[in-house]
């Protein structure tokens, strides 16, 4: 297959998905020009104040706010010769048809034969679509629909028409995965393709149950939401933040595309929901919808009343009772079997997805799998619905499915398929999943790209990947191999919760690295999200009430023990990172040879919020830095450097992103960001393997490091005065400040000193003790603990 190469995109739409999907590409160090409508006065007045609008969005669709600088704005009145230069051109306009054709006939003529054209739409007929196009075009036209936000939702459904060149699909499905890192199914031309015709009807059962048994859409969403395995904002949440209007335009599609499907007669959007969208309630966006928040309090729209009054759904005792159950078989038995209307309601609401999804699978979907994926990428289900119907015991649950049609309590009368008692016991099995068109067991996609993926993203049932050879393990860490992949370099795997830093885990990445030394060629810290949150606080807690302070002292001694083993190891060590690294798991990543970042990962020196500092050698490491960059200053002063870093670990500041973490200073710009975490073991091992083979010598430990001293110290104590006064830090925030402070200009010494790595080391252990001995810091660790949430004392 060959290298698809994009050198520049072009995103025809500058609204919400347009506007998004541009901001990806320049994510990803792909140039954009994003178009949209010119307007009198500016032109591009449209486009300037959509990229304006993306560095305001939370969550940010840009992973730094510099990156804005790539998108290009233009308009399609004096601009499209601008389309020459593009290799792919998406078209993201609103869903109406003719608006689409109308601006495929006016940009074709400057559109390259050999660049790429697609629609973002998110239902509309592709092929229809591709009428529009001149006929020497359309083997270089498909759909590819980006969900939102686009930065942050793995799925991208792509569909070919009649006419797209298999090559050219094949091509972008691999730039999509690695470059934008993107999950990508195959989907079917079929009205809004796999997971929203899914995924709304699945929205249209649980609104025509809420009816039915008279629910509060807050008990609903109580019902719907991580307790069954589904995203936070459940079903009507997730309805205003898609925005009632989208919702309704979707449904709308259904109900004219679908008129022979048997569900046919629910796809109609409820009168309360058009009425909420004749008022402009339209969700989110417009702050209110079927929930509104005032001041505080959130409240929901109450049908009885309608009116709005506070949200307070819960899910009864028994009912939660039944879902804790973690055995899946019993559980859907219990729903079936209770004569509570939330378990009836939520037997009604899993029964009617696995039906539709069984009549639908071979019209909508290549498989099984494409289906169960598609629910998890683009609308954060666990489990897809194939895999939650297979784990509960795929015959037990489709004949309770047929007993219920044939008692008319199903949504329709439609039988299920005959495949689906074909003497399975699923979809799912070790050598592929169902597909309904084919009458057969579908293997995974074979395309190179899919090599990079060591492990992958698996269904339930499915053959598992080869899981390496153990070389070593204790309670903490595994230390392993991939023998087909590179046997001589190792992989550290945390076993702790969470992946957090105990005695057991630096046991264990001592132990590692000395065996790495002496048998393998580098190393590798690599296992799932996240990366690690930090020291054990729980083992702290209990350190702390038994007052073995002096253990608590050799456990930071041992842990920077490891800091300093992974940065002066005698092979290289490689920090493969997503998810969140923080506290000590940020200090391992700054001392690792090497790092291969996932973009979304969320790096920090965070030990602030628990009233310490870092002493995992994290200021030590600063120190380094800011002498290093002293050295290469005119006048030499250390202090300018440490300015940034200081007020970095003092706010708790975490990136939102890999990038950013180059930009704060936790990560060097020659590692290397991956954009799909899914390669990042494949990048990571072959990385260690180049640094290896490049005559690899570690650094040496440094014995002058010239640091801020007490000058450094009263600067930053000025700044923490007026943050004081101003009422921004409490007096126990200026305590713990001060001492990453001190840590950080290398102790209270002579301005401009140079000092060893260990005496920094020696400093910010003894600073981090002393605080630990302290009624505040250990209240704001049992706090953290109790709640996840940082104590201001």
């Amino acid at each position: 297959m060959s290298r698809l190469i994009i050198r520049k995109v072009a995103v025809l739409g500058a609204g919400v998905m347009g506007a998004q999907i541009a901001a990806h590409c320049a994510n990803a160090s792909v140039p954009v020009i994003l178009f949209d409508l010119p307007k009198e006065g500016d032109p591009n007045a449209i486009a300037k104040k959509a990229v304006d609008g993306l560095k305001k969005l939370d969550p940010a669709p840009l992973a730094t706010r510099d990156r804005a600088q790539f998108i290009d704005v233009a308009n399609y009145g004096s601009d499209l010769e601008k389309l020459r230069d593009c290799d792919l051109i998406i078209e993201a306009i609103a869903e109406k048809m003719e608006w689409k054709l109308d601006l495929y006939a006016k940009v074709a003529p400057f559109i390259r034969p050999d660049a790429i054209f697609a629609s973002n739409t998110s239902g509309l007929s592709i092929n229809a679509l591709a009428e529009g196009m001149p006929e020497a075009a359309r083997s270089r036209f498909c759909g590819i629909h980006f969900f939102n936000p686009p930065r942050y939702m793995a799925l991208v459904e792509l569909i070919a028409t009649r006419s797209t060149d298999p090559a050219t699909l094949d091509a972008l499905e691999a730039w999509l995965t690695t470059r934008l890192g993107k999950s990508i199914v195959r989907a079917k031309d079929t009205p809004n393709f796999v997971a929203n015709r899914v995924g709304v009807f699945s929205i249209l059962a649980v609104m025509h149950h809420t009816a039915r048994m008279g629910l509060g859409f807050d008990e609903v969403d109580a019902l719907t939401g991580p307790i069954i395995g589904r995203p936070k904002s459940a079903t009507y949440r997730t309805a205003d933040v898609v925005g009632l209007d989208t919702l309704a335009h979707v449904i709308g599609t259904m109900d004219a595309t679908l008129a022979d499907d048997p569900w046919h007669a629910y796809f109609k959007s409820p009168e309360w929901l058009a009425g909420l969208i004749a008022k402009g309630a339209l969700g989110q966006k417009t702050k209110g919808g079927i929930f509104r928040k005032e001041g505080k309090v959130i409240n929901v729209l109450d049908l009885a009343s309608g009116g709005y009054r506070p949200s307070a759904g819960e899910v009864a005792p028994e009912v939660l009772a039944i879902l804790k159950n973690r055995n899946p078989a019993e559980k859907f038995a219990q729903l079936r079997a209770s004569s509570h209307p939330q378990a009836q309601f939520l037997w009604a609401i899993f029964r009617d997805v696995f039906h539709y999804c069984a009549c639908q699978l071979g019209a909508i979907a290549d498989n099984a799998r494409d289906v169960d994926f598609a629910m998890r990428w683009g609308f954060g289900w666990q489990q897809g619905p194939f895999e939650t119907w297979q784990a509960a015991g795929w015959q037990t649950i489709a004949n309770a499915i047929k007993n219920d049609i044939e008692s008319g309590a199903a949504m329709t009368n439609a039988p299920l398929p005959a495949w689906v008692f074909d003497g399975r016991q699923g979809v799912h099995a070790p050598d592929g999943s169902w597909s309904a068109f084919d009458a057969a067991l579908k293997p995974r996609s074979t395309l190179p790209v899919y090599q990079r993926q060591l492990f992958p993203e698996r269904v339930l049932g499915e053959a598992a990947p080869d899981a390496g050879v153990t070389l070593w393990e204790n309670d903490g860490v595994r230390l392993w191999n991939l023998p087909a992949k590179d046997a001589r370099i190792g992989i550290i795997s945390f076993k702790s919760k969470m992946h957090a830093v105990g005695d057991e885990v630096l046991d264990g990445v001592l132990e590692a690295i000395a065996r790495a030394e002496r048998d393998l060629d580098g190393l590798v810290i690599w296992h799932e999200a996240p990366f690690a949150v930090g020291a054990n606080l729980a083992q702290v807690v209990e350190a702390c009430k038994a007052g073995q302070f002096d253990r608590l002292e050799k456990t930071v001694a041992k842990f920077q023990q490891a800091s300093m083993a992974l940065k002066h190891s005698a092979v290289p060590t490689v920090a493969a990172v997503q998810g969140m690294a923080l506290g000590g798991g940020c200090e391992f990543v700054m001392h690792a040879t090497h790092r291969v970042m996932a973009l979304e990962s969320y790096v920090g020196l965070v030990e602030a919020g628990v009233g310490l500092i870092p002493a995992g050698g994290g200021c030590k490491e600063f120190a380094l830095r800011a002498a290093g960059l002293a050295s290469r200053a005119a006048g030499g002063d250390v202090f300018p450097f440490i300015q940034n870093m200081f007020q970095t670990i003092a706010m708790a500041n975490v990136s939102k992103s890999a990038l950013q973490a180059v930009e704060l200073g936790f990560a060097k710009e020659s590692d290397d960001i991956l954009f799909n975490a899914n390669e990042l073991l494949h990048v990571a091992l072959a990385r260690a393997r180049a640094i290896a083979e490049s005559g690899y010598q570690p650094p040496l430990v440094q014995r002058a490091v010239q640091v801020a001293g007490r000058n450094g110290i009263a600067t930053c104590e000025m700044m923490l005065i007026n943050m004081k006064e101003g009422g921004f830090i409490s007096e126990w925030d200026y305590r713990v400040a001060r001492a990453a402070a001190t840590a950080l200009c290398g102790g209270e010494v002579e301005t401009n000193a140079k000092v060893s790595e260990q005496w920094i080391l020696d400093v910010e252990r003894a600073l981090f003790v002393d605080l630990l001995k302290t009624e505040k810091t250990q209240q704001r660790i049992v706090h953290m603990l109790e709640t996840g949430k940082p104590l201001r004392n």
